[in-house]
């Protein structure tokens, strides 16, 4: 049977389901997130079917009318690069609408003293019209069909993060929504720049824009907006405060939402532009390689959990950056692959927070210890979160560490000697790593037991299960790296790019 529309269902399969988990839930409550689940696993199956026909630099496009009298239309693009990136988001929103079941439940109770039902609906509704953000920002070939979808996922985070928050929501949430909303408006003066340049808003009239007056600032504004979403030092004030504060369901999502930039600089400046990106790009590296350091000293001063992880984030989105700003072939399929084992390693560890934070109540990690003795499972999964992001083999971030770094030193090597001390210094900022994920492990689960926690135990199946699964995918990506590379690496060698391979 041959089936059709394939990525337009992926996108609209969601949108239909939000409608009827909100009409469901005051008859299911917290089983409406079955719905959202078999909704994302059709998905996330019709991604990985695609991914068979694109597997040997192969791609799928869909194009469909939209407004017919300015001659715009509207499609989706599944190739090397935007098809691993959208199966891997897809996947880790699967793996979190199982997860949210139960730690939304003790959410939900907390808030309302109650098992307000109806509070399932505005959440499973806010997480799919995410899901659908998230995946037609990756799969778009329009330019204004792109913005969309990206306001479309500033909504329903700024809903989940007010309704369901925990500090100051609304305070969060706003902060969230104007820092979010600063960077789509620069994008948006980019996106104006692009049609006053071409007369189009395809991704691909990008391509013939190098010599033209505006490519400076086409890039600039581009650059400067998607820098400001990702929380690149400078204007990173945001992020840790709205990864920590919402329910923690979410906060593993908000990595995705904030990385997701990562694909989007390589998609719009590094295949439409690269020869203007290239004068953003020591540049662009310095300012990662301080994002690296200034995130990594931050992170290791904090001891609430969820604060800790929250700017985490921050440093290791500078990683990404720091190999697309290369523009080699390794560097740029580097930092792709990176986003995407860290969305995979951030999930994990930003649910096991959550796990502490339903299990113990707490989340300073001052006041937790011996953990491992009563969570032994959840323990194991910590241990494999943090691993990849600290790239330790066999898991994705060690195979995604390494490939990267080639592509920045192979730079290094034959650019100058600038590029070079940047690269040597992106290296040693990678022991900051280390030491802000394995310190919490290591004070979180070992040592002596608090006797308060003596009645902790193990956290529910639907907690667990679902990171375990998602902690399994990059032990076998890392074994078997082609999993990704053979979309990412065909792909980048046909840019006009540097070596390094």
């Amino acid at each position: 049977m041959r089936l059709y529309n394939l990525l337009l269902q992926a996108v609209v399969i969601p949108i239909f389901a939000s409608v009827l988990v909100y009409l469901s839930a005051g008859k299911l409550g917290k089983r409406v997130g079955w719905i959202a689940f078999a909704s994302l696993l059709y998905t996330t199956l019709l991604l990985v079917y695609v991914g068979s026909q694109t597997f040997n630099g192969g791609q799928v496009q869909e194009t469909y009318p939209w407004v017919a009298s300015v001659g715009l239309s509207f499609g989706f693009l599944a190739d090397g690069l935007s098809l691993p990136v959208a199966a891997v988001m897809n996947l880790v929103l699967l793996a979190t609408t199982v997860y949210s079941m139960p730690y939304m439940e003790k959410r939900i109770r907390g808030i309302y003293d109650k098992d307000d039902r109806r509070a399932y609906g505005i959440y499973y509704l806010s997480f799919l019209l995410l899901s659908v953000g998230l995946v037609g920002i990756a799969l778009s070939t329009n330019l204004i069909e792109l913005y969309l979808f990206l306001e479309l996922v500033l909504i329903p985070t700024f809903v989940i993060i007010s309704f369901f928050g925990y500090s100051d929501k609304e305070r969060v949430a706003i902060t969230y929504f104007i820092w979010n909303h600063l960077g789509a408006f620069l994008f948006l003066g980019g996106i104006a720049l692009v049609f006053a340049a071409s007369g189009s808003f395809e991704i691909s009239a990008m391509a013939g824009l190098s010599s033209s007056p505006y490519a400076a600032w086409i890039v600039g504004l581009i650059l400067v907006g998607w820098l400001v979403k990702m929380a690149v030092f400078g204007v990173h004030m945001w992020l840790p405060l709205t990864e920590a504060e919402p329910p923690t369901a979410l906060a593993a999502t908000m990595a995705v939402v904030a990385g997701v930039g990562n694909y989007v600089l390589v998609r719009l400046l590094v295949l439409g532009m690269p020869t203007v990106f290239q004068w953003f790009s020591l540049p662009l590296m310095a300012l990662a390689v301080f994002t690296m350091f200034y995130g990594g000293a931050l992170t290791l001063a904090q001891t609430d959990v969820k604060y800790l992880f929250a700017w985490s984030t921050v440093s290791q989105n500078a990683y990404s950056v720091l190999g697309i700003a290369s523009l080699t072939v390794l560097g740029v399929s580097g930092g792709v692959f990176y986003f995407l084992s860290h969305i995979m390693g951030k999930f994990i560890l930003f649910s096991i927070a959550g796990i502490l934070l339903t299990q113990t109540g707490l989340r300073d990690i001052r006041s937790m210890g011996g953990l491992a003795s009563k969570m032994p499972l959840t323990a194991t999964i910590a241990l494999i979160g943090t691993l990849i992001l600290s790239a330790v083999p066999p898991t994705s971030g060690f195979q995604a560490e390494w490939i990267m770094f080639a592509g920045i030193f192979f730079h290094g090597a034959v650019g100058s000697s600038s590029y070079l001390a940047v690269a040597f210094l992106g290296l040693i900022a990678t022991v900051f790593t280390v030491a802000y994920t394995f310190w919490p492990f290591r004070r979180i689960f070992f040592g002596s037991l608090p006797s308060a926690l003596e009645g902790v135990r193990e956290a529910p199946l639907t907690m667990t299960l679902p990171l375990l699964a998602v902690a399994a995918i990059s032990i076998v990506i890392g074994i078997y790296p082609d999993l990704i590379t053979k979309f990412l690496i065909p792909y980048v060698n046909n840019l006009p790019l540097g070596g390094g391979r």
